[in-house]
């Protein structure tokens, strides 16, 4: 009964027998020995005339920054000398006009908005204006952009003029001269 477990099924054996021969023939067919061709590559890269390498650039040592917290102001505490300047201390005159109702463009960012050309309509020069929907808008001189309360000034065929008033100092407001470009992509002049 032990010995009918230990041997193998006659066709097991024939079955093996026939897979072995058929691996050996065709690995036998895999083994073609005429390689002439790829020795000749090999022998004419071999005998080419090596290149140059240049040389790595030379690193510049850095200096290294060695850091005093001790030598510097803490943002969050006052500090004992004030650092506004004293023209722009207190009440300058300059203000916003809160009272006047916001017009469409004061709802963007001004670094949003791109000038894409000017229209000259019976003497008066518009800008033309697109807003990052894609909405184009039409101003004028007089007219209010971006969210620093931005009153357009001048109007010139490549650029919009604009004089923000921005917070200064505790309470204090000053002016900022800021501009919108004519972009590239617009094509200049409508």
């Amino acid at each position: 009964m032990k010995d009918r477990y230990l041997s193998t099924p006659p066709k097991q054996s024939s079955h093996k027998r026939l897979a072995i021969a058929l691996i050996a023939t065709m690995l036998s067919a895999c083994g073609d020995n005429n390689i002439s061709d790829l020795r000749e590559w090999v022998d004419s890269v071999k005998k080419r005339q090596k290149g140059v390498v240049e040389p790595l650039p030379e690193i510049k040592t850095v200096e290294p920054f060695l850091f005093k917290p001790e030598d510097i102001r803490d943002p969050f505490m006052q500090s004992e000398k004030s650092e506004i300047p004293e023209e722009s201390k207190g009440d300058n005159g300059i203000r916003p006009d809160t009272t006047r109702s916001k017009e469409e463009l004061e709802t963007y960012e001004l670094d949003t908005l791109r000038m894409v050309g000017t229209i000259n309509q019976e003497g008066q020069l518009w800008g033309l204006i697109r807003a990052n929907d894609g909405t184009i808008h039409r101003v004028r001189i007089g007219n209010y952009v971006g969210r620093n309360y931005g009153k357009i000034i001048r109007i010139k065929e490549n650029q919009i003029e604009l004089l923000e008033i921005i917070p200064d100092s505790p309470g204090g407001w000053r002016e900022r001269k800021a501009a919108i470009e004519l972009t590239e992509a617009s094509g200049g002049k409508k």
